[in-house]
């Protein structure tokens, strides 16, 4: 990975074979960041995504392994048991341009990974909501 300082935040490289999700989060400990708003582009393999289930509160999970593009990956960073934890969803396209998507799990960079990350200055955090049946973000003391 390689990463260069920018107003607010920094450009980020990840780079052939390293895993994006891993990639990022290890960033975000490393540089104590808990709370940024991520968006990237590139070329990707062994994907993983999926979309939620609200009726069984569980992720319906899809594999792809072919090389793809990533046409677009947003995302945001919160703290989630007190470490930065990575929300993001993607669009990817095969080579007859048939597109994808949904919250990504993890996927390898195939060719080039470039991300932007902002940091924004907060104390936002992920706390389970029985509800939803998830860790949803949390901005005041109603969590």
């Amino acid at each position: 990975m390689q990463y260069t300082k920018i107003e607010n935040g920094y450009m980020i490289y990840v780079e052939k074979e390293e895993k994006i999700m891993e990639s990022i989060t290890s960033f975000c400990k490393d540089n104590g960041i808990d709370n940024a708003q991520l968006s990237g582009i590139g070329a990707v393999k062994d994907i993983e995504i999926g979309a939620f289930d609200t009726k069984s509160k569980q992720y319906i999970r899809q594999s792809f392994k072919d090389t793809w593009e990533l046409v677009s990956y947003q995302g945001n960073v919160s703290l989630k048991d007190n470490l930065p934890f990575i929300h993001a969803h993607v669009t990817i396209s095969n080579h007859s341009l048939d597109m994808k998507g949904g919250h990504l799990f993890e996927a390898t960079v195939a060719a080039v990974g470039e991300f932007i990350l902002r940091k924004i200055e907060n104390s936002v955090y992920r706390e389970l909501n029985e509800d939803v049946g998830l860790p949803t973000l949390c901005m005041s003391d109603k969590c």
